[in-house]
C-alpha cells in the first residue's frame, strides 16, 4: 500500500500512532530493477554483449608530465598527408613541403628523352674529379621544356641554341647580346619566347638564369607578342603588356613590375611599345632586368635618337636585337645595331670608322686602285668575321618545306595617255634636272620626287596641285577630263590602278581569296577605299591614325575564315612590320619604297606560319618612270646587304649626279627598263626562251628576274586578264638569294 509523503499526511499518522514505532519506508521498485536484481541474484544475465560499460571518469588529468602532455597533443593534431586525387596510386614521396632535396641536384627535364633540346650539358668528370666535387655545386643539364621543344622546327632549336649561347656569354666571353636576323616568317618570336621562358626557369647552377624579361616592340605588336605568350606557355607565365592609358596608370604598373623580386616573380615579362619605353625610361631605369628584347631592332639604327639612348641606359646585360633586316648601306648605322648588343665589340665609333668603314668604301669606289679593292674586301671580311658571331641569319628558302609556294611577279603597268601628259609636262616646267648642277639635292628635288611618285599612283593625287597650279603643274587642268571631279575614282586614267582593279575583280569572281593591298600614302589608300566601294567590296584599312588595341581586333577578324571581308588596306609605314596576314593569300605593293626594306616587309605579312594557300604578290611597276629606277636602286642596295635608309639620306648619299638626273627621265618606248638593263638572256624577241640560248645557268648574273614571261608563260590565271594593261615578269621567290645587282 502507497502511503502519501505529504506533510498534512505525515502529521496526522504521527498523532495516531505516536506509541508505534516507526518503520523505514522504501518506494516500490519498478519492474525492470526487479528483473535485474532477480538476474543478479541468479547469476544469468541478459544484457545485450554489445554493450560496453561507460569508462568510470574521474577528475585526475590523464598525463602529469608536460613532456608526454605535449606529445600527447601533438599526436592528436598531426595527420598524414593524402593526395586528394581519388583512386591515386602513385609514390608519395619522403620530401616534405619546403625542405631541400637531398643528394645529387638534377635538371629541371629531362635531357636524355627523345626529342629533347639539351642547351647546355655539364662537362664529364673523372672518378678522381667527382669525389672531390661540391654535390651542392656540381651544374647541372639545362634542357628546353618539352611543350616548346615539340613544336620547335630544325633551324629553329639551332636559333635557341645560339640566343642561350650568346646571352650567358659562352660565344663571346664578356658579352651577353646578339642579333636574331631571321627572314620574315622564320618564327623569330617564338625562338625568343623559348629563350624567355628558359631563362626565367633554369641554368646550370639549378636555378633561374634571370626574374625579369623586357619585351620592346612596336605599338602594333604589344598585343601580338602578348597572345604569342599565352598561346606557346598556355597559362604558365602572366605577361604584363601595357598598350594603354594614363601616364600615372602605367607609371604605377611600371612601379609594381620593377619592384618585382625572387625566384617565382608574378609577371616576370613586361611588353611595351617603343613609344611607351621612351616616355617612361626613368622608372625602369630604376632597377635591373636580367634581359631585354627588341623587336623590329632596325629602328635603334640612330644612336642619337632618344629611344636609343633610353634602351642603352637599361641596367641589363643581356640584349637581343630582332630584325628581319639589319643589314644597311650605312655601316654606321650597323655599327649602332651591333654596339646596342654587344658595346665594344667592333671599338668606338672613331675607330670602327676609321678601321672599317673608310677603308671598305674606298674599296666599293668604282675609281678604287687594286691595292684599296684588296683593302676592303680585307676589311669587310674581318668585319664580317666578328659579326657573325653574334648574328644568325637564315633566308626564307627554309619555310619551303613548311609553307605552300609563293609566286612574286614584278608588273610593269604603262602610263594612260593622262599620265603621260602630265608626267612629260612636270619634266618640262619643274626642270629639277637643272637645279642639281651643283651636285647637292635640294628640297625642291625632294618634292619633285614625290609628285612623280603621287603621279604614277593616280592623277588623282596631283590634282589638287594642278588646280592651284604650283611649280610643274601650271595648265596642267586642262589636261584632264571635262567635268573630271576627284568624289569617285577613275581607274582608267591611271595605268596601275587599271591593273589593280582588274586583279580584284578576277579574283573575286574566279576563288575565295582575299587580298591585301599596301601602299605607302595614305592618299592612295582613300583612292582604294573608292574603288572598294564602287564594286562594293568590303574591306578594312589599318594606319597610322588606328589604336594598338584596334589593330590587334581588326587584324584577328580579317584571319577569321568566316569573316566577310575581302580586301585588307595596309599602309607600309604603320603595320608593314611584324603583323600576320595569313587570312590573305594575295598582297599588291601598290608602290616601291627607297628603302627596300620596308617593301620586303610588307611583302612578307601573307607568306607566314600558318598560310594554306598558294601565295601570289604583285609589285606594280610604272613603266619607263622613276618608280622603275626606285626598283633598280632596291636591287643595288639588296646586293650590297644593305637596308634601312632614310628616304632623304638615301638619295643625297647613294646617288651619283648622273644618277639623280636619271631620276627625272620618262621612257616612252621600252616595256620595261629595268628588263633592259639586266640583259635578260631567257628573252629572245620578247619571248622567253629555256634555258638561256647559251645552255648557262641564267641565275648567275640575272639578278632577281628569274623567269621573264610572255603571255603564253603567265603563272597566274589572275594577270592574264591584265595583260592588255601591263608587261609582266615573273619570278619565284627561290630567286631572291641570287641577287647580283644590275649593271
Amino acid at each position: 500500500q502507497r502511503r502519501s509523503l505529504a506533510p498534512s499526511q505525515l502529521a496526522k499518522r504521527k498523532a495516531g500512532d505516536e506509541e508505534e514505532e516507526e518503520e523505514d519506508w522504501h518506494p516500490p521498485t519498478s519492474r525492470k530493477r526487479q528483473k535485474a536484481a532477480s538476474e543478479t541474484e541468479s547469476g544469468e544475465c541478459y544484457r545485450s554483449p554489445f554493450r560496453k560499460p561507460l569508462a568510470p571518469l574521474t577528475n585526475r588529468p590523464h598525463c602529469l608530465d608536460s613532456t608526454q602532455h605535449e606529445a600527447f597533443i601533438r599526436s592528436i593534431l598531426s595527420k598524414p598527408f593524402k593526395v586528394p586525387i581519388p583512386n591515386y596510386k602513385g609514390p608519395l614521396g619522403l620530401r616534405s613541403l619546403g625542405v631541400k632535396r637531398a643528394g645529387l641536384r638534377g635538371p629541371l627535364h629531362d635531357p636524355f628523352e627523345e626529342g629533347a633540346l639539351v642547351l647546355y650539358e655539364p662537362p664529364v668528370l673523372s672518378a678522381h674529379d667527382q669525389l672531390k666535387l661540391d654535390k651542392d655545386k656540381a651544374p647541372v643539364h639545362v634542357v628546353v621544356d618539352p611543350i616548346l621543344s615539340r613544336v620547335l622546327r630544325p633551324h629553329q632549336r639551332e636559333g635557341v641554341k645560339f640566343l642561350w649561347d650568346c646571352v650567358t656569354s659562352r660565344r663571346i666571353p664578356g658579352s651577353h647580346g646578339c642579333i636574331m636576323a631571321d627572314e620574315m616568317g622564320l618564327g623569330k618570336t617564338l625562338q625568343c619566347i623559348t629563350l624567355m621562358w628558359t631563362l626565367l626557369r633554369q641554368s646550370p647552377e639549378c636555378k633561374p638564369e634571370i626574374e625579369k624579361a623586357v619585351v620592346v616592340s612596336p605599338s602594333s605588336l604589344v598585343r601580338n607578342w602578348y597572345n604569342e605568350v599565352e598561346k606557346w606557355l598556355g597559362g604558365r607565365i602572366q605577361p604584363l603588356a601595357i598598350d594603354g592609358g594614363s601616364k600615372e596608370e602605367i607609371d604605377r604598373r611600371l612601379v609594381g613590375f620593377m619592384n618585382q623580386r625572387g625566384l617565382r616573380v608574378p609577371s616576370p615579362i613586361l611588353i611595351i611599345s617603343y613609344e611607351t619605353f621612351r616616355l617612361h625610361a626613368e622608372v625602369l631605369q630604376k632597377g635591373s632586368v636580367g634581359l631585354v628584347i627588341c623587336d623590329e631592332g632596325h629602328r635603334l639604327k640612330n644612336s642619337e635618337n632618344q629611344t636609343y639612348q633610353a634602351l642603352n641606359s637599361l641596367n641589363t646585360p643581356r640584349r637581343v636585337l630582332i630584325s628581319g633586316t639589319p643589314i644597311q648601306n650605312d655601316l654606321l648605322e650597323y655599327f649602332s645595331l651591333v654596339h646596342f648588343v654587344n658595346s665594344g665589340i667592333l671599338g668606338t665609333a672613331q675607330e670602327f670608322k676609321r678601321h672599317f668603314e673608310m677603308p671598305i668604301l674606298k674599296g666599293r669606289d668604282a675609281d678604287a686602285s687594286e691595292a684599296e679593292r684588296h683593302k676592303g674586301e680585307e676589311r669587310l671580311k674581318e668585319l664580317i668575321s666578328i659579326v657573325n658571331r653574334c648574328l644568325i641569319r637564315r633566308t626564307s628558302d627554309i619555310l619551303s618545306k613548311y609553307l605552300p609556294v609563293k609566286i612574286e611577279q614584278v608588273v610593269c603597268c604603262r602610263l594612260t595617255p593622262l599620265q603621260t601628259e602630265l608626267y612629260k609636262n612636270f619634266l618640262k616646267q619643274a626642270k629639277p634636272v637643272e637645279e642639281l648642277k651643283e651636285g647637292k639635292i635640294s628640297v625642291s628635288s625632294l618634292s619633285s620626287i614625290t609628285s612623280l611618285k603621287k603621279l604614277c599612283n593616280h592623277p588623282a593625287l596631283i590634282y589638287d596641285k594642278c588646280v592651284e597650279e604650283e611649280e610643274g603643274f601650271m595648265g596642267a587642268l586642262d589636261l584632264f577630263p571635262a567635268g573630271y571631279s576627284t568624289k569617285s575614282v577613275e581607274p582608267q586614267l591611271s595605268g596601275k590602278m587599271l591593273v589593280l582593279d582588274y586583279i580584284l575583280a578576277v579574283t573575286k569572281s574566279t576563288s575565295n581569296d582575299k587580298v591585301v593591298l599596301v601602299s605607302n600614302y595614305t592618299q592612295t589608300l582613300d583612292l582604294f577605299e573608292k574603288l572598294c566601294r564602287s564594286r562594293r567590296y568590303l574591306y578594312v584599312r589599318l594606319d597610322g591614325t588606328m589604336s594598338i588595341k584596334k589593330r590587334a581586333k581588326i587584324v584577328e577578324r580579317f584571319n577569321s575564315p568566316s569573316s566577310p571581308e575581302f580586301i585588307f588596306m595596309l599602309s607600309s609605314k604603320a603595320g608593314g612590320c611584324g603583323l600576320n596576314l595569313i587570312g590573305a593569300n594575295r598582297l599588291v605593293m601598290f608602290d616601291p619604297d627607297w628603302n627596300p626594306a620596308n617593301d620586303e616587309q610588307a611583302m612578307a605579312r601573307v607568306w607566314r606560319d600558318g598560310q594554306k594557300k598558294m601565295c601570289y604578290i604583285y609589285r606594280l611597276l610604272s613603266t619607263g618612270t622613276i618608280e622603275e629606277k626606285i626598283f633598280q636602286r632596291q636591287t643595288h642596295k639588296k646586293a650590297l646587304s644593305s637596308c634601312v635608309v632614310d628616304e632623304e639620306q638615301d638619295v643625297e648619299r647613294h646617288f651619283s649626279l648622273g644618277e639623280l638626273k636619271e631620276l627625272f627621265t620618262l621612257n616612252e618606248t621600252t616595256t620595261s627598263d629595268t628588263h633592259d638593263k639586266i640583259k635578260c638572256r631567257r628573252c629572245v624577241n620578247g619571248h622567253q626562251v629555256r634555258p638561256p640560248p647559251d645552255g648557262s645557268d641564267c641565275t648567275s648574273d640575272l639578278s632577281q628576274w628569274q623567269h621573264c614571261a610572255d603571255k603564253r608563260g603567265l603563272q597566274d590565271s589572275v594577270l592574264k586578264a591584265a595583260w592588255d594593261a601591263a608587261v609582266t615578269f615573273t619570278f619565284h621567290h627561290h630567286s631572291h638569294e641570287e641577287q647580283r645587282g644590275i649593271p
